[in-house]
């Protein structure tokens, strides 16, 4: 996997955390520290927030692009 973010940036991979129940919406920052703690050997590069909703749900997306540590490629 590997592309070239629009600002000539480059990542290696994609991660994303979505949650629609608000109980979940609060906990999503907690969900992405925990998991870039249990992945250090990953580099967030960029984000993108996204938010949708409709009548009866609200869905909150983050999406981080990361780059892998030259020592963690193979």
């Amino acid at each position: 996997m590997g592309g070239a973010m629009s600002e000539g940036r480059t990542f290696d991979g994609v991660k994303v955390f979505t949650a629609t129940k608000a109980k979940d919406r609060e906990e999503l920052g907690d969900a992405i520290t925990r998991w870039l703690h249990d992945n250090p050997n990953l580099i967030p590069v960029d984000r993108e927030v996204t938010q949708s909703s409709d009548r009866e749900f609200h869905c909150l997306t983050i999406t981080i692009f990361y780059r892998r540590l030259a020592s963690d490629r193979s």
